[in-house]
């Protein structure tokens, strides 16, 4: 039987980034296109009955697709440069319970799939839990359709390049109908769980959080030939912004604010930027913190632009509420895991998308480094096992 371990390591050159380290896998390049493949392949040898829904969601069926059913997955996408285990080890996880599931000789009662769902991240697009998101009608279709990558792809042209029609991109009831519950394995991005104690933890709440973009105007011009006090530098405004930011969340208990990503228009060298593109990620347990953090870091940005002589408008991308994951199914993993911590995570997942929709909950799995999004993310071949195990024991209670 499969273990955990060989199942990653069979996929380990897929997207590695000779540049950044770890892997870069955006939705529907070459790399993620190989593990859709590569999960399709395998559940196929589990006997599992593979299909692609109109909004690009794997879903590998035990027993005949159905209402009501027991679903369990994550996703295969990742941010840029990042560890092997955010997504990839909830697949792997999934699939290895159902090997355990039938080596027990559990004959389930209602169906059970491995659902993998696209743009987890929002590396390419923008948006995260994009296609949890579109399957639940928690984005507009239209605005969806219209999303670009960095190189002007739509994801609606995208979408129909890989075989869907985006006509058909939205809120599928069908295939919301078929979640009765939801449950995802997935790496601890923290440090809750102790080097010593159980390998796993059940989750209790994911932190409210969003993303807003941060666009600084100014004025192009020739680095040589113009004057310093004759510039409005966009990027002067942005990198006093950065540090704003971080003073707005210092001085929040429990805030997280973080710019991680900014993109100067046009980028020369020797160019005066004449717009810079920041990208914000803010987050807080109380939703009206987070919306009064974003207010305050945009009224410093106008401000700071302003003395540059340079302007600062923000669009939010996405928001994600705070969510408490069902009581009665969180009681119910716990009791089959006796003895699991209960943790809150502050990191967003598809199962905080569908959790305002179907009871959903979550398992966390130890990372021994408490770093996430980075090449340093690591679990334990035996800490892996233990999670395959502790998924299996609560999917055969709920079977």
């Amino acid at each position: 039987m499969d273990t955990v371990t060989s199942l990653l390591d069979s996929i380990a050159d897929v997207g590695r980034d000779p540049v950044r380290g770890g892997y870069t896998r955006p939705v529907y390049s070459a790399a993620e296109l190989d593990l859709r493949a590569w999960f399709s392949e395998q559940a196929g040898r589990r006997g599992l009955a593979v299909d692609t829904d109109r909004n690009g969601i794997l879903w590998a069926w035990w027993g005949e697709p159905q209402r009501g059913a027991l679903v369990t997955g994550s996703h295969l996408d990742s941010v840029p440069g990042g560890g092997a285990f955010d997504g990839p080890l909830g697949v792997a996880s999934a699939l290895v319970a159902v090997d355990v599931l039938k080596a027990r000789g559990v004959e389930p009662n209602r169906s059970l799939a491995v659902a993998v769902f696209p743009e987890e991240e929002g590396s390419r697009f923008g948006v995260a839990c994009l296609g949890s998101r579109l399957l639940t009608g928690a984005i507009d279709a239209d605005r969806a359709r219209n999303l670009s990558d960095d190189d002007g792809n739509t994801l609606a042209d995208v979408a129909r390049r890989n075989g869907l029609d985006p006509r058909l991109l939205g809120r599928d009831e069908e295939a919301l109908g078929r979640i009765g519950d939801f449950i995802e394995l997935h790496v601890e991005q923290g440090r809750g769980l102790g080097e010593d104690g159980p390998a796993v933890a059940v989750g209790s709440s994911i932190l409210g959080h969003g993303r807003w973009k941060l666009s600084v105007h100014g004025q192009g011009n020739h680095a040589g030939t113009t004057l310093m006090e004759d510039r409005q530098d966009p990027m002067v405004a942005a990198a006093q912004i950065v540090l704003a930011v971080r003073q707005v969340a210092a001085g929040r208990r429990d805030a997280r604010a973080t710019v991680g990503r900014l993109q100067p228009v046009p980028g020369g060298t020797n160019v005066i930027a004449s717009r810079v593109d920041l990208w914000l990620d803010v987050r807080h347990p109380d939703d009206e913190v987070t919306a009064g953090l974003v207010e305050a870091i945009h009224g410093k940005a106008q401000k700071i632009a302003a003395f540059e002589g340079c302007t600062a408008t923000l669009t939010e991308e996405s928001f994600s509420g705070t969510v408490q994951f069902d009581a009665a199914l969180q009681r119910q993993v716990g009791n089959a895991l006796p003895g699991a911590p209960v943790l809150a995570t502050g990191a967003g997942h598809d199962a905080g998308v569908l959790a305002g929709f179907a009871p959903s909950a979550m398992v966390f799995v130890r990372n021994p480094t408490g770093i996430s999004h980075s090449p340093e993310e690591h679990v334990e071949d035996a800490d892996a096992d233990a999670g395959a195990e502790a998924l299996a024991d609560v999917l055969e209670a709920l079977l």
